[in-house]
């Protein structure tokens, strides 16, 4: 097998056409306790790491919103809120497990108006050209098995002057800083996964996965390849994570 058609899974090599399902095993399993997992994880640091998307996304009244790998509707219901009753907002995310628990969390709370829900992979994005003002996704393009056809899909549903915005983990700048997140990474997440969600094999993939996805800089160079312009990145908690932004000429 060459390797043209193998991608890394977390740290092992596996078949292209295999990853999607690979990825989708591990968040079936952690669907129902993610957002508990994910407060856990970052000590509820992700709340601000989301809010700094919104504000940074330009998202006004009567826009329309994709919110990729949005899973269980952290960013959609906030971005509800903003665009108002004359916008739309789509919540997609490849894996029905997560739309799933994302639906029920949003009708509990009484927040479907105007937001819809869609089974969709990044890489062949079902809606049409120049569709959306703006696309966040927020820790989902490091799961990605094409990100370079992602961005390009991404890019083709936004209109012109729309923005991309992508919130992931990324490298830390400070080399301590570095050294401590791998170990809170490699030991801690595991051991709370297995104690949270009885899964520590999932979330030993999450830590891998976010060695594995580019840096800062590449994927800058990734998003202006794809034909993104006026693109840049905000370090956020010391580089641990990043948000990119691009426009769409």
């Amino acid at each position: 097998m060459s390797d043209k058609d193998t991608t890394h899974f977390g740290y092992q090599q596996v078949d292209k056409n295999e990853k999607a399902d690979l990825v989708a095993g591990v968040f079936h399993s952690v669907a129902a306790r993610y957002d508990l997992m994910n407060d856990l994880m970052s000590v509820g640091i992700h709340r601000i790491w989301k809010r700094f998307t919104i504000e940074l996304s330009g998202v006004r009244q009567g826009d329309s919103v994709l919110d990729i790998a949005g899973g269980t509707g952290d960013l959609a219901a906030k971005f509800a809120r903003v665009v108002g009753k004359e916008g739309r907002v789509v919540l997609a995310d490849i894996n029905e497990s997560m739309l799933q628990v994302g639906r029920d969390k949003l009708l509990d709370t009484g927040q479907l108006g105007n937001i819809e829900f869609v089974q969709a992979d990044a890489q062949y994005l079902p809606f049409p050209d120049n569709s959306f003002d703006c696309i966040t996704i927020a820790f989902g393009l490091r799961n990605v098995t094409d990100k370079d056809k992602a961005l390009r899909s991404m890019l083709r549903v936004l209109k012109p002057g729309g923005r991309l915005l992508v919130l992931e983990f990324s490298k830390p700048q400070n080399e301590l800083l570095s050294r401590a997140y791998d170990a809170y990474s490699f030991r801690m997440l595991p051991f709370m996964g297995k104690l949270v969600a009885n899964d520590s094999e999932s979330y030993k993939y999450l830590a891998e996965s976010i060695r594995m996805h580019p840096d800062q800089d590449t994927l800058l160079e990734m998003l202006e390849d794809a034909g993104f312009t006026d693109c840049n990145f905000h370090d956020l908690t010391g580089g641990i994570v990043a948000l990119h932004r691009g426009v769409k000429p």
